[in-house]
């Protein structure tokens, strides 16, 4: 069993069916967090905040990239800070950092937060990699190689895996079991952007991307073995 994980979280997997903030949902992923965390292994997380704002939805209505990609970022703090505390009333440990400044929680330290996962925090990495032009996918893959994570747990909301097409518009989309990074890139399969691709792979870290909407799955991703789609050097 794997040491030390992160997990992927997207803003939409915290707001629920009512779309921005769903205490019920943020009680349920917490809850199966928290199962995780009994097994010993050390989680990070880090959370989108497409729930409350996406920066490229923005642009396309005219924002200026920048800014819209700071809004969106602002919005992963807010996410970070509700996981928190919500762990916090479950029993959890935890600690949450943004990589921007705010008077709400602690800046981003490395060797800080390698202290809390070695001491049994869950570690929530807010504020993406703090600026523009970088994906949650790119934060989730420089954060798991700036604290030695071995792999990324990447939970989508009713998908169990990696297709050669959207299994939702294509009945006939083939579901795949192991993928290289390199396969990634070459069928253009669009589940995680080159930037973090290229991190993974220089850093040997695996991806498993599963479907975190049934119950348990977010323990399961680490204690079985047949879930989902593992992506590997």
């Amino acid at each position: 069993m794997y040491k030390r994980v992160l997990l992927k979280l997207s803003g939409e997997a915290l707001g629920g069916n009512d779309g921005v903030f769903d205490i019920g949902m943020l009680d349920e992923v917490a809850s199966e967090i928290k199962d995780l965390a009994l097994t010993g292994v050390q989680i990070g997380v880090v959370v989108g905040g497409g729930n409350f704002v996406r920066g490229r939805t923005l642009e396309k209505v005219g924002f200026d990239r920048v800014n819209a990609d700071y809004m969106g970022m602002m919005g992963t703090i807010m996410n970070a800070i509700a996981l928190e505390t919500i762990l916090k009333k479950q029993g959890v440990k935890a600690k949450a950092f943004s990589a921007l400044a705010v008077a709400t929680c602690e800046k981003y330290d490395i060797a800080k937060s390698r202290e809390y996962l070695n001491q049994g925090y869950v570690v929530i990495f807010g504020g993406g990699v703090g600026a523009p032009y970088f994906s949650t996918d790119t934060t989730s893959a420089l954060r798991a190689s700036e604290n030695n994570c071995e792999i990324i747990l990447m939970a989508k909301n009713g998908v169990d895996g990696v297709y050669s097409d959207d299994p939702q518009v294509n009945k006939a989309a083939v579901k795949y079991n192991v993928l290289t990074f390199d396969e990634v890139l070459m069928k253009n399969l669009k589940v995680i952007d080159a930037t973090a691709a290229s991190l993974c792979k220089d850093n040997h870290i695996e991806i498993l991307v599963f479907d975190m909407k049934k119950k348990g799955n977010i323990k399961k991703s680490v204690t079985e073995t047949a879930i989902g789609t593992v992506i590997k050097v």
